[in-house]
């Protein structure tokens, strides 16, 4: 779109989206506006694959400007886990210079009321979204992604989760009316007290966004858009090596924000040269009110505990477990197992890690498995499942960074191995590092097992720990959600006694629950508009992508009164 529109045209534009998403939320079932098959895209003004790669190519190897005030210098650095470098500088900002500008865009932003910024939100990921195959590459050679998941997840799943935000944001500053026009209190033979209120949702200043390296915009786009449809300026972090898909993001937002009549400095970029460590400078900056954070537990806690002067969102390491006690399915209980365990070669905040297995085997529609057999037949599933390089490489990615093949290696040392890790060429990309993942054995009674499955092994890791009864198991996972947290928990029972401990244990704990997944529903997945990310209430993390906590916060209602 090259022409300037009102706030009043992009209203009518996109009041229809909004209506469905608010209605959804309210239903929780399935929808999304934006496709996720791939052949979806290449008319009406979005990007086919190849010109998704001709636009990701053009973006190499030069300057990534913004225009956005304060850039002191450049900075740069990303390589692609697939081997090569992108060679693309970004603008490294003068925080003294860039945040007081964002704060002066702020109060036209606040003005235009909660309806026009959903609507300008829903063209900033309308926009995205018609770019979405070049999304797909700057996510893939940024987190390592395969393709088909950088373009759904990093792109229309992405974008779903900013639009969930919006509605959420939408409906908490519209729960209360902007106007009183005429409060009257009787008194008696008095004449009454007579007032007209006005209530404005009033931001609460600049909201940091700190990106993680694996899912840049699938994690970002939860705080990005709750906080500028709430009011705030947004100023986005990105990890060092993961800076391209925000640095679109910010572009496309800043564009149409100037065209929309908005300032654009509403939305920034804050690229960090190497070494710099940004982050703790701006995260205790008093001109941020808020900060939303992924990625480590002491970076997560170090925030929660030093930037007091804002409202701190974050999601950090946790351990998640599936406990086996019984299932109807085996086959179809295996092959989800062996997808979830496989999926981006497990550097997912969702992935499986502990497999908790009773010592005495479980019951199946197949007869009893022992441990033994449970733990062979799973490898095999994983085994099968990426048997062919080709389809291993469009399943597992490449490992995002070498701390992850470093873990992947020493699990091999803490037990016995199961199933050991190979490497896989890619065909297309020689240099990569794609690896299958390993699981390994340990025994739950053991003490000296402890530090390996009560600590995440973030990667393609899993334990197969054996258990000595159900009751066991349930402990086990209790003490886990409560001392390491969790973002997901599965299970597989047939008993519905069984079934009612590990939802007892998972509602007490606050801990999402999948139960009996052998189709092609996965643990480690979630959908907007009905699924919760993480729970707000364990260790890993303490906020819910989305939930009316999530933006409520964002805001505060300031009230007008006048004499009638």
């Amino acid at each position: 779109m090259t022409t300037a529109l009102t706030a009043r045209q992009l209203i009518d534009q996109h009041r229809p989206t909004l209506d469905q998403a608010l209605e959804t939320l309210r239903t929780r079932a399935y929808w999304s506006p934006f496709p996720e098959h791939p052949k979806a895209y290449g008319e009406n003004g979005s990007l086919g694959p190849a010109e998704g790669q001709a636009a990701f190519d053009a973006l190499r190897d030069a300057r990534f400007e913004l225009d956005q005030p304060g850039t002191r210098g450049w900075t740069g650095g990303e390589t692609s886990p697939y081997g090569f470098p992108l060679g693309i500088e970004y603008p490294n900002p003068d925080v003294d210079v860039l945040l007081p500008a964002m704060r002066d865009a702020m109060p036209a932003w606040r003005d235009a009321g909660p309806e026009a910024r959903a609507a300008v939100c829903l063209e900033i990921l309308t926009r995205i979204n018609a770019r979405t195959h070049e999304f797909a590459q700057a996510v893939m050679h940024t987190s390592g992604q395969a393709y088909m998941m950088a373009m759904q997840a990093g792109g229309p799943h992405a974008q779903d989760r900013g639009l969930e935000a919006v509605a959420y944001a939408y409906a908490e500053q519209t729960r209360t009316p902007a106007t009183a026009v005429r409060w009257s209190k009787p008194q008696g033979k008095r004449d009454p007290l007579e007032l007209t209120k006005e209530f404005t949702a009033v931001p609460r200043g600049v909201a940091l966004v700190i990106g993680c390296n694996t899912f840049p915009t699938w994690n970002g786009y939860p705080g990005v858009f709750a906080s500028l449809a709430t009011g705030n300026a947004v100023l986005v972090k990105p990890h060092p090596r993961a800076v391209l898909p925000l640095a679109l993001t910010v572009r496309i937002a800043r564009e149409t924000l100037a065209e929309a009549g908005f300032d654009p400095n509403l939305v920034a970029l804050a690229a960090e040269r190497d070494g710099e460590g940004i982050a703790k400078t701006l995260a205790v900056r008093p001109e941020v009110r808020i900060v939303d954070y992924t990625g480590s537990t002491a970076f997560g806690d170090w925030l929660e505990a030093n930037a007091r002067q804002a409202q701190v969102f974050t999601e950090k390491a946790g351990v998640n477990t599936i406990l086996f006690h019984s299932t109807d399915d085996y086959r179809g209980m295996l092959a989800n197992v062996a997808f979830s365990l496989s999926l981006y070669s497990g550097q997912m905040c969702t992935t499986p890690q502990n497999l908790l297995i009773p010592r005495q085997g479980i019951e199946t529609d197949a007869g009893p498995k022992t441990y033994e057999e449970v733990v062979a037949d799973l490898a095999g599933a994983v085994d099968k499942l990426l048997g062919d390089d080709a389809r291993a490489t469009a399943l597992l990615g490449a490992i995002v960074n070498p701390g992850v093949a470093q873990r992947l290696d020493a699990a091999a040392s803490l037990g016995e191995v199961a199933l050991a890790s190979r490497t896989v060429e890619h065909p297309d990309f020689p240099d990569a590092t794609v690896r299958t993942p390993v699981i390994v054995k340990l025994d739950g009674a053991k003490p000296d097992a402890e530090a390996a499955y009560l600590s995440e092994c973030f990667g393609p890791v899993s334990f197969a720990v054996a258990v000595d009864s159900t009751d066991a198991a349930v402990a086990l996972l209790r003490r886990t959600i409560r001392e390491q947290g969790a973002m997901t928990v599965g299970a597989y029972t047939t008993d519905a006694a069984t079934e009612r401990l590990v939802e007892d244990a998972c509602l007490e704990e606050c801990a999402q629950l999948s139960l009996n997944l052998t189709g092609g529903v996965y643990v480690n997945q979630t959908a907007a508009f009905s699924d919760f990310h993480g729970s707000g209430g364990n260790p890993a993390a303490n906020a819910t992508l989305c939930d009316a906590a999530f933006v409520a916060p964002r805001f505060r209602m300031v009230e007008v009164r006048r004499q009638a």
